[in-house]
C-alpha cells in the first residue's frame, strides 16, 4: 500500500471499533486524528504493532483537582450521622491551605493517574479561584492557568470548566468566609471566561507557568460554562451567562445530589431540583446534570426527553453516601449518562462501571441490571454508554473511527484474563473480574503517553505530590 509520510501507522491483532470487534485492524492517523481504519489487513515495515486489545479511551465528565490532596483522609466517623455535608467541612479547611503551585502539582499527578486508567479528556469543575480570604489573584485567571498546564505536562485533553459561585443557599444567600476563595460576580465570572477562552486560543500558544516539557497541541482543550449548583446562582445569573457566552458550549452543573438539598429547593420554590431547572430555564443536549441522584419519574423523563447527560460518579457517590441513582429506570428512558471520578477517592473506569451496575443489583437484588436490547453483555453496555456521553458532556470525539481524535488504550496482553479470553468477553473480564489495572499503554491524538504502565513524567511528578501531600495534610 502507499504510505503518506506525514501519517503515522498503528495495527492491531483485535480491536473494539465503532461496529465492534474486529481483526487485524490497520490505522491510519493524521493531525491527531484517525483517517483510516482497516480491518483484516497486514501489517508492513514501519507500522506500530500494539501489544494487547486496542480499545477508544473514555472522557471522565467530572473532576475536582484538588480534592485529590484528600482521598481517604476523611475516612474517620467524627459524627454518627457524618454525610455529605461533614465531608465538606473537612475540605473547606484543606482548601484554605492550598497554594497555585500545590494545585498544579495536585492536577499534574492526577491527570496522570487518569491516563493510566484511561481517560485521556477531563472535565474539570473548576471552583477554586482566588487566593485565601478570597482576594483575587493579580491575573485572576491563574488557578485555571495552573490547571492547563498540568493537563500539558501530563499530555492529556482538559475540557475547562469554570465555576460561577456566588451564593451559599437557594435564593442567593450570602456565601460564608469558607467560601470565600470560590466566589464569583457574574461580571467577574464572565471575565473570567474571556481570560480562558484567550488562554486555549490557538493563535494565542498556551499560557504556559512551568516548562517541563513542551505545551500540547490546544486541539486536546475545550472550555465550557458551569454553575456550581442551584444552591450557588440565581436564575437571573443563570441566564445572563447563557445570553452572553457562545451558544454552543457545554454546561454543567451539580443538582440533586443530596435528600437535603432537595428538601432546601423544595421549600425554596416549590419544586424539586431538576424540576426547577427544566421550568425555569430548560434542558438540551448542552447540558451535563452532575449527580441528579435523587429524580422522580418526570424529572427522567424531562432529562432524557432534553438529551441531556447526567455526570454519573459512581465511586464518590458511594464514598459519600449520597443514594443510589435509578440508572435502570433512566436507561428505560433512553437517557444518556458519562462517568466522573469527581472527588477522586477512585480511579479506575472498572471500579466506576462496576460500582455503577453493582449499585443497581444491590438495590433491585437482581443481577445484570444494565444491558441493552441488541447488546446483552453489561460490561459492553456500560462502556459504551460511559463513552458516548463522556464525548457529549466534555464535547469532544474519541473513539476508534474515522475522523475521531485518535486517544486509545491497550490492555496487557499478559494477563490471563487478557490472553485467555475471546474478544467479545474481554471487557466483562476487565470490569468485573479484574482488580488490578489492565491497561498498559495509552495513546493521546496518536502520541504515546502511558508506556508500559509508566508515564515519562512519574517521577518528579511522584515527588513533588508527596511533598504536597506531607505539608497540606500534616503540616510537615
Amino acid at each position: 500500500m502507499s504510505v503518506n509520510d506525514t501519517s503515522h501507522y498503528y495495527f492491531a491483532k483485535h480491536a473494539l471499533l465503532e461496529a465492534g470487534w474486529a481483526q487485524d485492524v490497520l490505522c491510519e492517523v493524521s493531525n491527531g486524528h484517525f483517517v483510516a481504519i482497516t480491518p483484516n489487513s497486514t501489517a508492513f515495515t514501519g507500522v506500530v504493532q500494539v501489544a494487547g486489545p486496542m480499545l477508544p479511551a473514555l472522557a471522565n465528565v467530572h473532576s475536582h483537582a484538588f480534592q485529590r490532596v484528600m482521598a481517604g483522609a476523611a475516612e474517620v466517623s467524627l459524627n454518627p450521622n457524618d454525610s455529605f455535608w461533614s465531608w465538606r467541612d473537612l475540605m473547606y479547611k484543606i482548601v484554605q491551605k492550598l497554594t497555585p503551585e500545590d494545585t498544579q502539582i495536585i492536577a499534574t499527578a492526577l491527570y496522570i493517574d487518569m491516563l493510566k486508567a484511561g481517560y485521556t479528556q477531563v472535565g474539570e469543575f473548576h471552583y477554586l479561584h482566588h487566593a485565601p480570604q478570597g482576594k483575587a489573584y493579580s491575573q485572576p485567571e491563574e488557578m485555571a492557568l495552573r490547571l492547563i498546564e498540568a493537563a500539558n505536562v501530563a499530555g492529556m485533553g482538559i475540557t475547562l470548566l469554570p465555576v460561577l459561585y456566588s451564593h451559599s443557599g437557594f435564593g442567593g444567600q450570602h456565601a460564608t468566609q469558607a467560601q470565600a476563595r470560590f466566589i464569583h460576580s457574574t461580571q467577574s465570572y464572565l471575565d473570567l471566561q474571556q481570560a480562558c477562552a484567550k488562554a486555549l486560543r490557538p493563535d494565542l500558544g498556551t499560557v504556559t507557568k512551568l516548562q517541563a516539557q513542551p505545551s500540547k497541541p490546544q486541539s486536546l482543550h475545550k472550555l465550557g460554562i458551569c454553575f456550581h449548583s442551584l444552591r450557588a446562582v440565581t436564575k437571573a445569573q443563570i441566564n445572563t451567562v447563557l445570553h452572553e457566552l457562545d451558544q454552543h458550549k457545554v454546561v454543567h452543573i451539580h443538582i440533586a445530589e443530596q435528600q437535603k438539598e432537595v428538601q432546601a429547593c423544595l421549600s425554596w420554590s416549590g419544586q424539586r431540583p431538576v424540576e426547577w431547572l427544566h421550568n425555569n430555564v430548560g434542558l438540551n443536549n448542552r447540558w451535563c446534570l452532575v449527580h441528579a441522584t435523587h429524580l422522580n419519574k418526570q424529572e427522567m423523563q424531562s432529562i432524557a426527553s432534553s438529551q441531556a447527560v447526567v455526570g454519573l460518579c459512581p465511586t464518590t457517590e458511594a464514598n459519600l453516601g449520597d443514594g443510589v441513582f435509578g440508572a435502570v429506570e433512566f436507561e428505560a428512558a433512553n437517557g444518556r449518562w458519562g462517568i466522573g471520578s469527581d472527588s477522586h477517592v477512585s480511579l479506575s473506569v472498572a471500579e466506576e462501571l462496576r460500582t455503577l451496575e453493582y449499585s443497581q443489583r444491590l438495590r433491585d437484588q437482581q443481577r445484570n441490571r444494565l444491558y441493552g436490547a441488541s447488546q446483552p453483555s453489561v460490561g459492553d453496555h456500560l462502556f459504551t454508554q460511559a463513552r458516548h456521553g463522556g464525548n457529549q458532556a466534555c464535547d469532544v470525539s474519541l473513539g476508534l473511527g474515522v475522523g475521531r481524535r485518535a486517544d486509545f488504550i491497550v490492555l496487557d496482553p499478559t494477563n490471563p484474563f487478557v490472553a485467555a479470553s475471546q474478544p467479545k468477553d474481554l471487557i466483562n473480564r476487565w470490569l468485573f473480574a479484574c482488580h488490578q489495572n489492565l491497561i498498559k499503554d495509552v495513546f493521546v491524538a496518536g502520541k504515546q503517553v502511558v508506556k508500559d504502565f509508566k508515564h515519562e513524567q512519574d517521577e518528579p511528578s511522584r515527588v513533588a505530590f508527596t511533598q504536597v501531600i506531607k505539608r497540606v495534610m500534616y503540616g510537615e
